[in-house]
């Protein structure tokens, strides 16, 4: 796990050293800096796999072989992990290849320059990488299936930039993208390819670029598409789904560092706590995290610490007072890479991980969208049923609906009414943050740009209600906040974060079981595939990784809030509205962008 970084052709006024700088907070374990005339490579690493030099990057193919002209042919600067990499590598030994490394990078590095794209279908894993042939002059940069790590890029004349952090890449004269920031109010999150800056963007996730001659050419290699749903019953499928599940777990215990494990003692982080006290065995020195609080009416440690000694597992938690929270807070806000809404629990317990010495934890995130854990999987088909059905009395339910009181999700649901009753605006009236109008009132404080629709529904859903929802919580919300939130405030600490349960060959065959045994309500096809979650985590009432953040920013930050309410033509009614500006503020202020 690491932070990358460059560019291809002219220098066009970036500083490898500023890169390097930049990311060594993903990477304190090392760096390097690749250079020729035509392309610069930047890296710097947490070591995970092979602590040796031998896995330092960025890694060039060949080592201790010079190629034509004194230059190595290939180079790879790569974030992330390939879990597979052993036996890849153990076919890729009995053709005839030597390794000098334990390394995933130089598993990967051998493939693509072996197959090019044609590699990463075999990949199970999470990465973002730059492949440089200094041969042909094509660089090929590309991400993982569902986004897990990030890649950023701009094509500035005949130059090509990219970077882990959005950051690295912004000019301080860099036009905003109003579209961007509107859809960030609408949603919480900016949702890719975009960023504010309308010069960077963020490489789709399951995408690859290609930069040949000054020229990009954006490509899918892989979309998170449907599966066969073949027949089945209930207890046949949890017996697949289990092993399964295993094979994901002993996937993403492959390291040559400790694993931890966040534990907020939901179901999904007992899940991923339960697969791992199999595959490690009873003996097995498993160590889990968890913030609790002072506050009885947030703290729910007490069901993790009990969780955590069911399993045997060694628990460390962080009780949090309200001054150590707020005192989080200014340096939370500073890691922010692009607005967003949530990530305070990331923040926390990343940095608890950190100080306990871990380098690498694994998450329960994933569990909710694979297995119809929201709200949203009974809320959107009956949405989208109303509208339907109520035909011409549409407006004045609408009507009705927005004599509730203002910034509530009643006024997101009366605009839905009013809409085309898609799934997309359906999605929203339950996932948003503010109405299309409103999203659209704030942004033209900071932009006077005609601003696109925003509810462009290009995604192709399936036919089954519960699925089509399915499929829209794993693109939108889990990809555009969770997953990048996830990275960002992690990667913040040196803490490599992995998601056992967001892996590419157990969404396939999870694709495949029908959505009415997978999509049940309550989870029940997963708790059938690992009955050893306790009942004191399945009975619980669903309220996810709370914390008191409202009160210890009204305390110490009262200003930033009431900044937002003064700036909104909007009213702002509600805590999550009201932190929703104020965040933007935050990165507006950072940003440094010229408004249009």
């Amino acid at each position: 796990m690491c932070g990358i970084a460059g560019w291809i052709g002219p220098e066009a006024g970036w500083d490898a050293e500023a890169f390097r700088k930049g990311l060594l907070r993903r990477g304190p374990d090392g760096s390097g800096v690749w250079q020729s005339e035509r392309a610069t490579l930047v890296h710097t690493r947490l070591a995970i796999l092979d602590l040796s030099e031998a896995g330092a990057q960025p890694m060039e193919r060949g080592r201790g072989q010079e190629a034509e002209g004194g230059r190595r042919a290939a180079v790879l600067a790569f974030n992330g992990e390939i879990y597979n990499f052993r036996e890849l590598r153990a076919k890729l030994e009995a053709e005839g290849e030597r390794f000098v490394s334990d390394s995933d990078t130089e598993v990967l590095l051998c493939l693509l320059v072996r197959e090019g794209e044609a590699c990463l279908s075999k990949l199970a894993g999470m990465f973002a990488f730059c492949f440089w042939d200094e041969k042909t002059g094509e660089a090929l940069l590309a991400r993982d299936a569902f986004g897990i790590k990030p890649l950023y890029y701009r094509a500035d004349g005949g130059t090509l930039a990219f970077a882990s952090e959005v950051r690295l890449l912004q000019r301080a004269d860099d036009r905003m993208d109003g579209n961007a920031l509107r859809d960030y109010f609408l949603w919480g999150s900016v949702p890719e390819p975009a960023t504010l800056s309308a010069a960077v963007r963020q490489i789709p996730a399951g995408h690859l670029l290609r930069w040949k001659n000054g020229k990009a050419t954006l490509e899918a290699w892989q979309e998170a598409g449907g599966g066969r749903q073949e027949a089945g019953g209930m207890r046949q499928w949890a017996g697949v789904v289990r092993e399964a599940l295993l094979e994901s777990m002993r996937r993403h215990l492959v390291s040559d560092v400790p694993v931890g494990i966040f534990l907020s003692g939901g179901i999904d982080s007992t899940v991923v706590l339960a697969l791992a006290r199999e595959v490690m065995g009873a003996g097995a020195d498993i160590r889990t995290f968890s913030i609790g609080f002072e506050d009885p009416a947030y703290d729910e440690s007490g069901i993790a610490r009990r969780t955590a000694e069911h399993f045997g597992a060694r628990h460390t938690e962080w009780k949090m007072t309200a001054d150590e929270g707020a005192a989080e807070i200014p340096a939370f806000l500073e890691a922010m890479d692009q607005p967003s809404i949530d990530g305070f629990n990331t923040w926390c317990v990343s940095k608890l991980a950190h100080r306990e010495g871990i380098k690498v934890v694994l998450s329960g995130l994933g569990g909710d969208e694979w297995f119809a854990g929201y709200r949203s999987f009974g809320r959107l088909p009956r949405f989208r049923l109303a509208h339907r059905l109520s035909g011409p009395l549409r407006p004045l339910a609408a009507r009705l609906l927005e004599t509730r009181p203002a910034g509530t999700p009643w006024q997101r649901l009366a605009a839905f009414l009013r809409g085309g009753g898609s799934w997309l605006e359906a999605y929203h009236a339950q996932r948003g943050i503010f109405t299309d109008e409103e999203a659209g009132a704030i942004t033209k404080i900071f932009t006077d740009r005609a601003l696109r629709s925003a509810f462009q529904e290009s995604l192709s859903l399936p036919v089954h209600p519960r699925e089509a929802v399915s499929v829209l919580e794993v693109t939108r919300y889990m990809r555009n906040q969770l997953l990048r939130d996830s990275d960002v405030f992690s990667m913040a600490h040196g803490l490599e974060l992995r998601v056992p349960l967001v892996d590419v060959r157990l969404a396939e065959m999870l694709r495949n079981i029908p959505p009415e045994i997978r999509l049940r309500k309550g989870k029940k096809l997963l708790l059938e595939a690992v009955p050893e979650v306790p009942e004191w985590v399945i009975n619980q009432p669903k309220r996810g990784f709370r914390f008191p953040f409202q009160q210890w920013i009204e305390g110490r930050f009262g200003e930033l809030l009431a900044d937002a309410k003064r700036q909104s033509p909007v009213q702002l009614e509600t805590w999550y509205r009201t932190w929703a500006v104020a965040a933007a503020l935050q990165q507006l202020r950072s940003f440094g962008a010229a408004r249009d």
